[in-house]
This record gives C-alpha cells, structure tokens and sequence, in this order.
C-alpha cells in the first residue's frame, strides 16, 4: 500500500490570495485557447490565457516559478536548476517576476525570448502524423547556460531543444513556454529548435566554461549537465540532430566534466561521439525509469520510449565502455510509491548494468499543478484531495514523507552496491585542459 495513502494529512486551512492570483488547483480541467497560428501570432494577441477557477479569466496573468522555487525537473536531477533556466532567460530579456505572478500589459511589446520566440520560423519536418507537434528553428545567443546555485553540483546546462514531446504530466519544465508567453499545456505541441548550437557552444566553452572549478579544494573542472528542461532525444533530435551537434563539440576537448540525462533509448546512437568524450574528459549518462509498469508509464509519459527500452539501452551502453546510471524521479505519490516498486526499478537496472541510482519525490510548480492535478482528478480520482492539500501550499510534498523516501532510496543504493553519481566523487585534482581525469569508484 502506499505511503501517500495511508499518510493523512489535516485539511489546509484558508489563507489570502494576491489579487488576481490564479487558482492553484482549479475545481476542473480548463479549456485552452486554440492557437491555430504557431507563436508568430502570440505578439498580436498578447500571452496565452492562464488557466483560472470558474468564471474567472486571466489573459494578461502568467504564473511563473517565485523566487524560492527550486524544483527538481521531470528527468530527476538535483533540485535549484529551474533557477538557473529562469536567470538565464531574465538575463536574456525576460519579464519581472514576483512570488509566482507576472502581470503583463497587453500592450508591452514582447522582449527577450518571447520576442524570439514570437518571431521563429516554422521547421520543415518529414513526418506526417497529425500528432505531431509544430517545429520553430529558435536563434539563441548563447547554448551554454549558467547555473548560479550551491544547490547543484553543476554549473552549467544544456539544452538543446525548449518544449518536450514526451508530454509527461508532471514535467515541471512547462513554465519554460510561459517565459515565451505561451500557455505551459504548449510545451509538449511547440517545440522550438535551437540554431547554430555547434559553433555556439564552441564560443561558450572558451569564453565562460573553467576547467578549474571555483573555490573547489579538489581541483575539479566545472561541470555541463545535458537535458535539465528538455529531453534531449525526443523525437526532434532524429531529425534536427542538435544533440549531435553538441557532443561533437564536447568530443574535440579534454578535461570536462559532462553527464547527459534522458528517458529516450535514442541516446545510443550516439555511442560512438559518446565514447570519444569519454576517452578525454569525465562523462555520465543517466537513464530516467520511473515504474516498470508499461501501462503507467504510457498514462504518465505518454511519447516516451518504453521502460524495458529504456533499460535494453543501459544495457548498451554499458556494454559500449559508458558509465551510466539510474534517475527514478520522480517517485509520485501513490502512483509509483507503492511498497516493491522502487526496489523492482533498482533490481532491474542493476542487472542492466546500472552503476548509481537516485530518486526524489514530484515537485510542481503552478505551470505543471494545471496539468498534473487536473489529470490525477481523472485517472486517480481516490488520490486528489490528498494531493490538494499537500501541493496547496507549495510545490513539495510533506517534509516527513521526503525523509520516508529519502530513507528507502538509501537502503536501496545499500541493497544493491550503487555508487553515488560519478560528478560528485570526483577527487582527482585537474592540472590542466589537457589532462584527463579519473573517478575514485571505491564510494
């Protein structure tokens, strides 16, 4: 039985709402504006509507992250890196932001990304599907992004692509779209394509990235984490190769330290540049696999590639030489917290050839609670009063229920012989670009 359920919580009593504000968790699913047009026609019409309680309407509020949202993204790494994602696009132009509400005059003219964003010219595509979701080629100054938070043991991401088709319903990455004035349900139907990522990340990595990482006693380089907002082998890398491009980049230098994360078995195409970043710098890959159960994790991560391909895919690059590991975040409650689950996940990829295993539990932010309660309304209906008053407050779930999990994972990690994730054992001081690391794995 989970824990989620037979954990009660007391009602959330009432408390005052900012002007405006909209409901966190609306009494149903709202319909969305219709945008037949692509984001050129977002800077006629001003921002996508926000989804509000009955009767109410909100076309020039957006709900953003507020400044003491850190979440850990849908794909599991560590908490504080929608932060960094929201400073990378204030410094490039976007909107002000207070305590999660933005209000936007409908005559401000769009600026930073949305302007971008607004302006993109729609990418040719081969497929057919009318499932598929609308492609824009996005001009971007910059591939390298800078995380400024001693929360993570990263400072820099990349992401290839902003939007995901997998569509999963608790990704926390939607309020990327609200930053481009577009309504976060648009973040699995919009997907924008970054250009000129190659020769980008070439001018990023000699003028911003250190191989001496600052104030660090042990010498280590800074470290790149690949896929923080956006899965990087979602189906658009099949045909825009941005991904690609990135690592052939990485794959001319020594002495970084690289880790890409995904839920794509796609990743092993790329074995062979893969193999060549890590004959010259330190290089971990992390498969996300939230439940073994096929059925569920359709109705959770409805585009993405199937769990037992996901672990077939461990098994390959394992077999390639590649270190590689397990993300099982998020653990949700009372869908995938159920008592044999999480050790199922862990034994499988163990004998996939898994070396590290982590997990924490769903965080939402406004931008995903507008798609993830209202689906849990749906498929779990037992589950939604629980969830109300758990998230009504804020994004994390219970304190004692994290400690809970946090414990299960670590006899879990103890069970099966799992390493901590190799970019924070690193021990071996870095003298130069030139010189190649190693991993202390006796941890």
């Amino acid at each position: 039985m989970s824990s989620f359920l037979s954990n009660s919580t007391p009602a959330v009593t009432s408390r005052r709402r900012l002007v405006s504000q909209p409901q966190l968790f609306p009494v149903g699913p709202q319909p969305l504006e219709p945008n037949m047009h692509g984001p050129k026609q977002v800077a006629d019409r001003g921002p996508a509507p926000v989804s509000m309680g009955p009767g109410e309407s909100a076309s020039q509020i957006n709900v953003h992250a507020g400044a003491t949202g850190c979440p850990p993204p849908c794909s599991g790494v560590a908490p504080a890196v929608a932060s960094a994602e929201l400073g990378a696009v204030a410094r490039c132009g976007g909107n002000a932001h207070h305590h999660g509400v933005q209000v936007r005059d409908a005559e401000t003219p769009l600026v930073g990304i949305a302007r971008l964003a607004a302006s993109s010219p729609s990418a040719e595509s081969a497929r057919k599907s009318e499932q598929r979701p609308e492609y824009f080629f996005l001009p971007v100054r910059s591939i390298l992004n800078k995380c400024d938070s001693n929360r993570v043991p990263f400072e820099w991401t990349i992401n290839p692509y902003r939007g995901c088709e997998f569509a999963c319903k608790y990704c926390y990455a939607r309020y990327t779209h609200e930053y481009m004035e577009l309504d976060g349900a648009d973040f699995e139907r919009k997907i924008f394509v970054k250009q000129d990522a190659a020769p980008l990340l070439a001018r990023d990595v000699e003028r911003k990235y250190s191989y001496q990482r600052a104030g660090a006693e042990d010498g280590r380089p800074e470290h790149i984490a690949i896929g923080t907002a956006t899965d990087p082998y979602q189906p658009a890398e099949k045909e825009y190769k941005v991904t690609r491009a990135c690592l052939e980049e990485l794959a001319k230098r020594e002495g970084l330290s690289v880790s890409v994360i995904t839920k794509s078995n796609q990743i092993v195409r790329d074995i062979d540049v893969l193999q060549r970043i890590a004959a010259r710098s330190e290089l971990s890959l992390n498969i996300t696999v939230t439940t073994l159960r096929t059925r569920l994790a359709r109705l959770l991560e409805p585009r993405a590639p199937r769990p037992d391909l996901r672990i077939d895919a461990i098994r390959q690059l394992r077999q390639a030489g590649l270190r590689v590991g397990v993300s099982a975040s998020p653990l949700i409650p009372g869908i995938t917290d159920r008592e044999g689950d999480l050790e199922a996940v862990a034994a499988a990829v163990k004998d996939a050839g898994a070396e590290w295993f982590f997990s924490g539990v769903l965080f939402l932010m406004p931008s995903s609670a507008k798609t993830f309660i209202p689906f849990v309304r749906e498929k779990f209906p037992k589950l939604a009063r629980q969830y109300e008053q758990w998230y009504s407050r804020n994004g994390y779930a219970p304190e004692d229920y994290r400690r809970k999990i946090a414990e299960r994972v670590a006899k879990i990690r103890v069970k099966h012989g799992f390493h901590t994730r190799p970019f924070e054992e690193l021990q071996r001081r870095v003298q130069s670009p030139q010189l190649s690391l190693a991993w202390n794995t006796a941890a």
